[in-house]
């Protein structure tokens, strides 16, 4: 899993729109549709539903967004703990 993903994730989940999100993180649409599905493989179900005026959480999508929130807001005090504010993408190593 990556950062980019979960940021994608979280920014849609606000915004209800991936061509919004897209646009706030500097992608293109198919970009951030492409690391919508990444992340849903990875985690094995869908995290949104989406209708032609945006994208809507599916049940788990809800469940599962306070936890990326945590791990954003982790990933971001660790940059400022070590001086790096720099948004460049790290993987998320992940082991079950």
């Amino acid at each position: 899993m990556h950062e980019r993903e979960f940021r994608a994730f979280v920014l849609i989940a606000e915004t209800g729109r991936m061509d919004v999100a897209a646009r706030k993180l500097g992608y293109s649409q198919p970009a951030i549709t492409y690391q919508v599905q990444r992340l849903e493989q990875s985690l094995g179900f869908k995290l949104f539903t989406r209708h032609p005026s945006g994208a809507r959480l599916t049940g788990d999508g809800r469940m599962i967004l306070p936890s990326v929130r945590a791990v954003l807001l982790l990933i971001d005090s660790m940059r400022d703990a070590h001086g790096s504010g720099a948004g460049e993408d790290r993987d998320l190593e992940c082991s079950a």
